[in-house]
């Protein structure tokens, strides 16, 4: 089982505190495996990955611009989260699952695939690259992180995918979107497919609970 939270806009830095405080949580006993679904204002985030000569303007020009950047503890280079971006944060215990994190990040791929499948289009892989794509155009993004647990064996992930519905992509031409140069980035709304964000949450949860073999429920919250 897990839990679905769809929290609507939050900024980066709460959505990310939240994150840690859950992941604890779980580590402890004291709560389930969840998902969280959300959108971000302007924010550019830099993985561990990541090489400063992929941000394109200076920290002054983002900052006039309305974009909050933010150096954080995923894998991964430099990506871009703004309105209209599903961005869905998976808090799972891996131990569950046999701990294995390359399998994880194929399924989180399977996940969406299965979901952009239900609006007719058709995502594929492009090894070795992470994310799901449609031809030589990115449509989501993957970046994530494995916890050590301290109390229960295995890992446990958190930060997790973003999936541009209708997203502004203008921005990502203020970046070199995950240090990637020679292919470029899409959106569910540029492919021809306009859908609610609603509707794709319910798909993306349809396909992680598919693909993990879990059932989702709905969870309430609180802060």
């Amino acid at each position: 089982m897990f839990e679905v939270y769809r929290l609507g806009t939050v900024p980066y830095r709460k959505a990310w505190d939240m994150q840690k405080e859950r992941v604890r949580r779980i580590d402890e006993g004291d709560a389930s495996n969840q998902l969280l679904l959300l959108e971000h204002p302007h924010t550019i985030t830099l993985g561990r990955g990541s090489h400063a000569e992929h941000l394109l303007l200076s920290s002054e020009e983002y900052a006039r611009r309305g974009i909050d950047v933010v150096e954080i503890d995923r894998g991964g280079d430099v990506t871009y989260h703004g309105p209209g971006q599903l961005v869905g944060y998976p808090l799972f215990h891996l131990g569950e699952r046999g701990n294995d994190a390359h399998c994880y990040l194929r399924d989180l791929e399977e996940s969406l695939i299965i979901a952009l499948r239900a609006f007719g289009i058709e995502g594929e892989r492009k090894p070795p690259y992470t994310g799901v794509w449609v031809g030589d155009e990115k449509v989501a993004a993957i970046g994530v992180k494995f916890n050590r647990g301290r109390r229960r064996r295995g890992y446990i992930t958190s930060h997790g995918f973003a999936l541009n519905v209708c997203s502004d992509l203008s921005y990502f031409d203020l970046i070199v979107p995950c240090g990637i140069r020679e292919y470029g980035v899409t959106s569910m709304e540029r492919l021809g497919k306009k859908v609610s964000m609603d509707e794709v949450m319910d798909r993306v949860v349809e396909g992680i609970s598919r693909v993990f073999g879990w059932e989702a429920v709905e969870g309430v919250h609180s802060s």
